[in-house]
């Protein structure tokens, strides 16, 4: 963690940190457990994160909640996060099925955002999870694992600086675009998944 972060955090700093390290050691080992082979591994890569306290503190703020780390931890879900990238959409589903099995925390919601894509082409899996904390009253905290292709999160990266770049033209243009080539996507991955499963079985 960056200083200003640590100091925002305080006394939850170091439970976060090992709740970071936990979330990204059980996600590799999960997909360990299936391959080891680089050619039939399920991700291609992992990504973990504790949401730095500027982006908490506009948060709060944005949902009218006193701007600390304590109402922070007890009103939102994914201060702590981890983002895993699959190649495949099948993979995805392979992986919620390890989550869900792994007894370090318990499965609170599932949102499939594959099979119901957001209106503007938006398509992921986000698994919400449970976890034990036990520091200053609070007993436990909500994490978010996102599961996406890499298609899939290539479009979310366009997305997000749609969303948070200022003084961007033709802003209608390129939402348009961007829900086109969300739908491409997708089917694009669909197809790859097809060629896969083909290949797979000779």
């Amino acid at each position: 963690m960056k200083q200003e972060d640590l100091q925002f955090y305080g006394e939850f700093a170091p439970k976060l940190e090992e709740i970071q390290t936990i979330l990204m050691n059980e996600i590799q080992a999960m997909l360990d457990s299936i391959s080891t082979d680089s050619e039939t591994a399920l991700a291609e890569h992992i990504k973990c994160r504790i949401k730095s306290s500027d982006s908490l503190r506009e948060k709060l703020k944005r949902f009218e909640l006193e701007e600390n780390a304590a109402c922070a931890l007890q009103n939102l879900s994914d201060i702590v996060g981890a983002r895993v990238i699959t190649h495949f959409v099948g993979d995805i589903y392979t992986v919620l099925e390890q989550i869900k099995k792994n007894a370090h925390w318990k499965v609170v919601t599932i949102k499939d955002y594959i099979a119901n894509a957001k209106p503007n082409g938006y398509r992921s899996l986000h698994v919400l999870l449970n976890l034990p904390f036990g520091i200053s009253g609070i007993d436990t905290i909500n994490v978010e694992i996102q599961l996406r292709t890499i298609a899939m999160d290539c479009w979310a990266s366009l997305e997000h600086q749609l969303k948070y770049k200022k003084n961007i033209r033709n802003t209608t243009l390129i939402v348009d675009e961007l829900k086109r080539c969300a739908d491409e996507m997708a089917s694009t991955d669909l197809s790859m998944q097809t060629i896969r499963d083909l290949i797979q079985k000779g």
